[in-house]
């Protein structure tokens, strides 16, 4: 700097380059980081097929909890077969961002969880939509709606998450979502 206070074209420069690297760090800093699960998560359900209702809390301080897990496990059994199976905590970590991402607490109305091998024979021959080889014969999958928010809302919600597949069955007034590959149709 000059006396007087003026700067040379070299220092504004250099000045310039520090505040603009500056300011970028923190940007990518907070970019990088993801916002953790909050210590509690809960999910309800209505299943559409049996009537029965769920509220439950299945994650505390990061842990998934074994009486809650049971209990979803058998809301989202398949009710044809009365077969239960586990059902990946991943997808209900998807189910708790997508309520997040809509703002509800609304329960998810549920169509479709579990399904065992015969089950998903059975409706795959009766309709093209039903996949062979689905991600619910393996508790990976769910087909849903939520009360109070369009179809196509929940489908660009799920979608948006990124977080695998998202298929929007809008004749049939469900979106399916599943933890398997990310695709969409």
């Amino acid at each position: 700097m000059e006396r007087g206070g003026t700067l040379h074209r070299r220092q504004l420069l250099k000045i310039a380059t520090i505040m603009a690297g500056s300011a970028l760090v923190p940007g990518a800093a907070i970019a990088a980081l993801r916002v953790p699960y909050p210590p509690q998560r809960s999910l309800r359900f209505y299943n559409l097929h049996t009537g029965e209702s769920l509220a439950a809390t299945y994650c505390e301080n990061g842990r998934y909890v074994e009486g809650a897990l049971r209990d979803i496990n058998y809301i989202m059994r398949d009710f044809r077969a009365n077969e239960i199976k586990p059902i990946d905590p991943r997808l209900l970590d998807l189910l708790y961002s997508l309520n997040r991402r809509l703002y509800t607490q609304q329960p998810f109305h549920l169509i479709s969880g579990y399904r065992s091998a015969a089950t998903n024979a059975m409706l795959a021959s009766r309709s093209e939509g039903v996949s062979r080889h689905s991600l619910h014969i393996e508790g990976k999958a769910a087909d849903i709606r939520v009360p109070g928010r369009r179809l196509a809302e929940v489908w660009r919600a799920a979608i948006d998450l990124g977080s695998g597949g998202v298929g929007f069955y809008p004749r049939s007034d469900f979106v399916h979502v599943d933890v398997g590959r990310v695709r969409y149709w």
